[in-house]
């Protein structure tokens, strides 16, 4: 159902985009950012973004409800098969099967370019969930078929709590 509302963002796009993570970095630890980004960072970000790789929203009845996108993971040639994936949800919005929708429909764009490994860097709290981050990003990429390969503990601090990072990964190609 919710594919039918994905399409390709744009720079005007950029003020429904930073409504969206405002919640995010005011709110919650599952960015490390501090302070919400203008919309012309957002803007330009969109802009640097998009002359690579997919910038993908869900755009319902005009309002933006999700985005997701796919950057540089590494900047070496050595790298060039993979990108690092983000996606956030209005808070409305969540779990109700557009951030699965857009997921896939990013990967495959991203086939189509010969990408081959995905990779998401999560927050994720030490050990416990506290009213700013809990597992559900974690939890969302597994059942997308991402795996844990690496952890961090105590690298982001925010809300004068120290959190974790964790870095998932999915092949979507063969490795010849």
């Amino acid at each position: 159902m919710w594919k039918d509302f994905i399409r390709p963002v744009t720079k005007a796009d950029a003020a429904q985009l930073v409504d969206i993570y405002s919640y995010y970095v005011k709110n919650t630890a599952i960015t490390f950012e501090y302070d919400v980004p203008s919309v012309e960072e957002f803007e330009n970000r969109i802009e640097s973004i998009t002359k690579k790789y997919p910038y993908l929203c869900v755009e319902k009845d005009g309002k933006i409800l999700a985005y997701a996108y796919a950057n540089t993971f590494k900047a070496r040639e050595a790298y060039k098969w993979n990108v690092e994936l983000s996606i956030y949800v209005e808070k409305s919005a969540r779990k109700t099967g557009l951030g699965r929708a857009l997921y896939e429909t990013l990967e495959a764009e991203l086939k189509k370019q010969g990408i081959i490994n995905l990779y998401a860097c999560i927050g994720v709290p030490n050990e416990k969930e506290d009213e700013y981050l809990n597992f559900n990003s974690q939890k969302f990429h597994e059942h997308m078929g991402f795996k844990t390969v690496g952890t961090f503990r105590n690298c982001g601090k925010k809300f004068n709590r120290w959190y974790a990072m964790i870095w998932m990964e999915k092949s979507i190609g063969e490795h010849k």
